[in-house]
């Protein structure tokens, strides 16, 4: 048998998160926001997908506006939270609409794949501009602290 066979013989252990495996800025996010029970596991899984872009967003970000929040974890769940919204509406509407004539099934999987990412670093990006904004708008600032109060 060879090792290509093999692998198709062996089976594939999906790994599911769960809230718990997650920090506890998210858990907060999601009891102060009342996220959905159908949106957990979408939510569960953008945030453990989008650490390592929504980290590099925090750092480029300048420390006044790093200020609004604790921490990066606080900004994180944020923007996995909005990803999750962002992208359940996208993919609601794309299944809405009809695939373009002049494009093939394949063409027409890219696009759609090409355009999610798009609305998902958007979503990064309005983030980071609510920070900077909420530095020198005190009632902005006491919104993001209010989601994170203990």
């Amino acid at each position: 048998m060879s090792d290509i066979e093999k692998k198709d013989d062996q089976t594939i252990e999906e790994v599911k998160f769960t809230l718990d495996d997650c920090s506890p800025e998210l858990r907060q996010v999601v009891e102060f926001e009342e996220v959905p029970e159908e949106l957990l596991d979408m939510l569960i899984n953008v945030y453990k997908a989008s650490e390592p872009t929504s980290r590099e967003a925090w750092d480029q970000l300048p420390a006044s506006a790093q200020n609004v929040l604790d921490n990066f974890e606080q900004f994180h769940a944020l923007i996995a939270l909005s990803q999750s919204y962002s992208g359940v509406d996208f993919l609601g509407e794309m299944q809405e609409s009809e695939k373009p004539s002049d494009m093939t099934d394949e063409e027409y999987t890219d696009y759609k794949a090409v355009m999610l990412d798009k609305v998902l670093h958007n979503c990064v990006k309005d983030m980071c501009k609510q920070l900077k904004k909420a530095r020198r708008n005190p009632p902005m600032k006491r919104e993001f602290q209010e989601i994170f109060k203990k």
